[in-house]
Formats: C-alpha cells, structure tokens, sequence
C-alpha cells in the first residue's frame, strides 16, 4: 500500500530561529532537518499537523490555527504568537462555546406569495429564510423541501446549537439518532429536536418532503462525525445532551388543551419540559369563545401557518391576512390579535424561552 502525507509549507529567512519555537513552544515534534552542515530545512510534526519550514521558500508565512479542549495550556497561555519567520500562531477552542446574540426585535411577516428565493442548501437541499434579519442572529427558521424523494447524501454530523427543532410540513423523512434507537419515520405533523451535539443522520425522504427547521443562534457550526456509526448500540432515551433531551413528538400520542391564547387549543410538544425551559413548541387549532387582544413577554415569538388563514392584527401595524406557507414574528410587549381564523387554522408556533406569559389587554 502506497504511503501519502500531507505538510505545509512555511518559509524562513533564518532556521536557527525557527526550531526552538516550534519545539520548545508549541511543543511540536522535529522529524527532520537537512542538510546536516548548514540545516535549511526542518520538518515538525504535532497536533495532527506536519510542516515543513524551509529557508528562502517563495510561501506567504501564513496562519496555524491549534485547536484545542484549553488553549491556555498549549504555549504558556499565550492564545496567539508569532513566530520567528513571521507565522502567526492562533489558539483557539476545539469547541467554541455557543454564543447567544442579543435579540433585535421587530415584528416581521414572511408570506409564501412572496416568492421568496429558495437557495440549495447542504445535501442538495432547498431552503426558504423565513425570518430575513435573523433577529440579530439570535434564530434561524427555514422551510426545507426536497423535491425528488430517495436517498438523501447526507453524512454523521451534530450542530452546535442552543436549540434545533425539526417539524415534518409534508410528506416524510427517515432519520436516525445516536443512543435513540434503529432509524424511524418522521411522518407529516410530527417533530423532532436535535439536542446540542447529538449526532444524527438524514436517511431517506418522501417526494416533496418539506420540513421547518428552527435554529439557536442564526450562525452555528455543523460539525461531520466520521467516526461515529448510527444506529449506537445502546438505546439511551433518557440521556441529556447540555441538558436538553431527545424529543420525537406524534400527533397521534397529543392531547388539545384550552390554549394560553383565549379562542384557541393547543398540542403541548413537551419540548419546554425536556428543554429545561429553553423553549416551548406549541401546535395551535380553533378552539371555542372569541379572539382577543394580547401582549407576550417571550424574547422570540415565532409562527408559521400550517393550515386555514387568519387576519393578524397589531398596534401600530397594517392588517396581515395570512394563510398556509406564511410566518410571522411578534416582539415581546407589541399587542396582537389573531382576527378571524378558519376553521381549519393550524399553527406551528416556537418561543423562547420556554416559559412566559400571555395578558390580555
């Protein structure tokens, strides 16, 4: 079998220089070094990286990037160096924590008549933006569709997220999860949320599959796991990911309760439960007794109607009849109004966090 490496190749005016650095303080390995009377060449090897620093080489010196679980305990603290032969060396986190933007809210409307762009997307997939400004970069809400069902050339991979939900629009999709058990079907008017870093797997999708997908923050990394096989061998349902749990809510297993929005029902998701609170989802139908007039104090308060139509109304705000494919976002404080619903109104509706309140004005 034919041996092949990788290097990099970094240039030099002085060698001398350069060794002690890269061994002594990056504490790097040194393979090589030629030619033995006057040494323009040396070769270190460390951190999954082999380089090759050779006097004179007609190379911009460029940027190592060390990742690593503690970036303060690879160079004496220093998270960024220079080296002698002008490399800058920066030190960075393996897994950079997630951060949560502030929320810039604005009351915002996402109508499907729009005709808003649909862009290919990762494995072949389109997305639509529902929310454009991205709050700021606080969410991410996408309606996915693949057109032509089949296998989907997805691979092992996990998000850092602080909050993902994937809800089924139509059609299905095949998934499979770690410590979650074989692959399973993710039918039409089912969810699923993707803890932070559970690593997971598209499988196989119904002709014009089309999901919503729910992300916190808007700019998170989605990381391939190549080592990882799924299914795992144990089956770990109660297993928190930074403290969230794997949740695949059915339809068929719900129940409708008098809904916090007076004049509707709601299907609990149990999402806020298993969440911690992070966020609730809710499905919202036509209930008894009138709309009315109310005010929220969510940070974000996002909806997507899946069926039926309504009139929403808010202080300040022209009348929006909305339908099917459409989205909304209502800041915290603005009052609103959920005039004239049909009958077959059906809301998809996502807060974070989970837990707040509803007050009717």
């Amino acid at each position: 079998m034919q041996n092949i490496r990788a290097e990099v190749l970094l240039p030099t005016d002085e060698l001398r220089n350069d060794i002690p650095f890269f061994t002594k303080v990056l504490g790097m390995r040194m393979d090589e070094i030629f030619p033995a009377d006057d040494p323009s060449v040396a070769v270190f090897s460390g951190f999954g990286l082999r380089v090759r620093v050779q006097k004179g080489a007609d190379v911009a010196p460029g940027v190592l990037r060390i990742l690593c679980d503690d970036p303060i305990l690879i160079a004496g603290g220093k998270t960024q160096l220079i080296a002698p032969n002008g490399t800058r060396i920066d030190i960075v986190a393996l897994a950079p924590p997630v951060v949560m933007p502030p929320t810039e809210h604005e009351f915002m409307v996402r109508r499907m008549a729009d005709q808003a762009p649909w862009v290919i997307g990762r494995a072949g997939m389109q997305y639509r933006d529902l929310i454009p400004s991205r709050l700021g970069g606080s969410i991410i809400a996408s309606h996915i569709r693949i057109p032509n069902g089949g296998a989907v050339p997805d691979m092992v991979h996990f998000h850092s997220v602080g909050f993902q939900l994937i809800y089924c629009y139509k059609g299905w999709v095949d998934l499979v999860y770690e410590d979650q058990g074989p692959p399973f079907r993710l039918h039409a008017g089912n969810c699923v949320i993707q803890p932070p870093e559970i690593r997971h797997r598209v499988l196989f999708a119904s002709d014009n599959i089309e999901v919503i997908e729910i992300g916190v923050p808007a700019e998170h990394i989605t990381t391939i796991d190549h080592d990882m096989d799924l299914p795992t061998a144990e089956l770990k349902p109660e297993r928190e990911f930074s403290g969230q749990k794997f949740v695949h809510c059915q339809a068929h297993d719900a129940e409708w309760q008098p809904y916090r929005l007076p004049g509707f029902l709601g299907r609990d998701t149990s999402i806020s439960h298993n969440t911690q609170a992070v966020a609730d989802v809710q499905l919202v139908k036509l209930g008894d007794g009138a709309p009315v007039w109310v005010t929220h104090n969510s940070d974000i308060h996002f909806t997507f109607v899946l069926e039926g139509s309504l009139i929403l109304e808010g202080a300040d705000q022209p009348a929006q009849h909305l339908v099917a494919g459409d989205a909304f976002v209502i800041p915290p404080g603005m009052k609103f109004c959920y005039q004239s619903p049909s009958q077959d109104i059906s809301l998809l509706e996502v807060s974070l966090p989970g837990d707040f309140e509803i007050e009717t004005v």
